[in-house]
């Protein structure tokens, strides 16, 4: 069902028809089915990439209980962001996401600082989770070829990894656009298939198993801080950075069929599939766990690497590795297709530097292949660092969760200051959408904080982490260029007037 028209016989807008009244020419190919678009999603967020990524950092920085309590509370708040952010996406089904609905819910003489803003953070955020998906399948990479081959896995040889992942990503993006839409289909399915695979073998082949007591209540402090309080909040990083990347399904609405209801849905579904098979992960890797110590002083550096290889034994250990390098292969492609659309609209109204090479449109794939390899440049800019900073790919997660979240939340508190006034799609929350959007505004704000706090203890050159001055260089480059040239011309042209609002017949109210 597309959105409906109460002016013209209550006939059914198209999406083309709906973009144009939003202020755009259909230009991407429109092949995405629902299916497709919730794919992009799940794939991106990929349990098997960013619960396990960040897995060892989970293990010193509040232990077992944070792992499994944190992934639940997280879990849900991460679902309140995504319904608000859902009945926004309904309403305004663009691949300029975020940014746009900043521009259409603001009041009229800020809108665009609002929408420059939110855009800027966007950006930063999307990169910076490319660069943590492909830099942690490039750890997981290292650290099987270590154990197959006797790799000898160094900071230097982890970043070349890295590059050649990020390398073939946009290869395939540039060549294979038919290619990515079949692999992110097959992921979903891999995805699932190998959190139950891998979980039944942690369940079913190990001798022994840690205790209910030990998953659920042990706390390990290994950071060097006093306060088991702040070591336990440091913790929920593995969860929320997982649960990023969500967005997707705004930023492909443009090549999906039906957007209105398929972008919203995706979003949603994405989540709470999401959080079932990732809270299935982490307990069977947590019962799993033979050796504490020797899981955190593993020779690969991974821990979830040697946990496999302790509870399934080297041969079905190995086996095991390369279904999660698999499908965090899969998620690092499917978030630079996202990321090159995010780079595409922004760079459509001129907000990127060289915006003209970065919103050019292949003629043969209709796909925007120059954003692609911005993306891949910019992901891959964020994970040098790692060759001086042994907490890098902490501070990257970080910098991932702080834009990816601030960019989702403005428009949410937007859309609340606007209440009655906004004109809402066929997918929304109704009488929840006040209360559901006030609570997403409010932990967003407190992780915000948050992750930009030290995370190891004493603070120095090696632990510094350096989100902070990420997000502040791009804020102040952002800042820079609105106040000297982009306030003057950023979304400027006129607005397409409001559509009507839908019939409550046609809504599809989720509750």
């Amino acid at each position: 069902m597309g959105m409906t028209d109460d002016q013209g016989g209550g006939g059914p807008v198209s999406d083309e028809e709906r973009l144009r009244q939003l202020g755009y020419t259909q230009v991407l190919a429109r092949r995405m089915t629902a299916f497709a678009n919730f794919a992009v999603s799940f794939t991106i967020i990929s349990v098997l990439s960013g619960c396990l990524t960040l897995y060892g950092f989970g293990l010193t920085t509040g232990g077992p209980a944070m792992l499994i309590w944190g992934w639940v509370a997280v879990g849900a708040m991460t679902l309140v962001v995504g319904a608000a952010m859902a009945e926004v996406c309904s309403a305004y089904p663009t691949s300029a996401g975020l940014y746009f609905w900043a521009h259409r819910l603001a009041p009229p003489r800020s809108a665009a600082a609002y929408a420059w803003f939110t855009g800027w953070f966007n950006v930063l955020g999307q990169v910076a989770v490319t660069a943590g998906i492909d830099f942690g399948a490039a750890s997981f990479l290292g650290a099987y070829l270590n154990l197959q081959f006797g790799f000898t896995v160094t900071p230097a040889r982890v970043v070349g990894l890295f590059a050649v992942i990020l390398l073939a990503h946009g290869v395939v993006n540039t060549f294979g656009v038919r290619l990515v839409a079949l692999l992110n289909t097959v992921s979903v399915w891999w995805h699932v298939l190998g959190v139950a695979v891998i979980a039944g073998a942690l369940t079913f082949v190990p001798s022994r198993h840690q205790s209910a007591a030990f998953v659920f209540t042990r706390f390990v402090n290994l950071t060097g801080w006093h306060s088991g309080f702040y070591v336990g909040l440091l913790s929920l990083l593995v969860a929320q950075y997982t649960f990023t990347g969500y967005d997707a399904s705004a930023h492909m609405t443009e090549e999906t069929r039906d957007a209105s209801v398929a972008g919203p849905r995706g979003i949603v579904r994405s989540i709470w599939l999401s959080w079932i098979a990732g809270l299935v992960l982490l307990l069977g890797f947590t019962f799993a766990i033979q050796s504490y110590q020797g899981t955190l002083t593993t020779r690969t550096g991974v821990p979830p690497a040697q946990i496999l290889l302790d509870a399934v034994g080297a041969t079905g250990g190995k086996l095991l590795l390369l279904v999660v390098i698999g499908a965090q292969l899969f998620c690092g492609m499917a978030s630079v297709t996202a990321n090159s659309r995010m780079i595409y609209a922004f760079s459509r109204d001129g907000a990127l530097p060289f915006s003209a090479v970065w919103h050019r449109i292949n003629p043969r794939t209709r796909t925007p292949t120059n954003a692609v390899w911005l993306a891949a440049l910019g992901a891959l800019a964020l994970g040098l660092p790692y060759l001086i900073n042994s907490t890098a790919y902490a501070a990257v997660t970080s910098i991932a969760t702080i834009g990816l979240c601030l960019s989702y939340v403005i428009p949410t508190y937007l859309r609340l200051r606007q209440g009655s006034r906004f004109e809402r799609g066929p997918w929304h929350l109704g009488r929840w959408s006040t209360p559901v959007g006030a609570v997403a505004v409010g932990w967003v704000t407190v992780i915000t904080v948050l992750f930009m706090l030290p995370q190891s203890s004493p603070v120095t050159p090696e632990t510094f982490n350096y989100a902070p001055l990420a997000v502040l260089a791009v804020l102040g480059f952002a800042t820079t260029w609105w106040i000297a040239s982009a306030r003057h011309w950023f979304l400027r042209r006129d607005t397409p007037a409001p559509v009507p609002r839908a019939p409550h017949t046609s809504d599809q109210n989720p509750l």
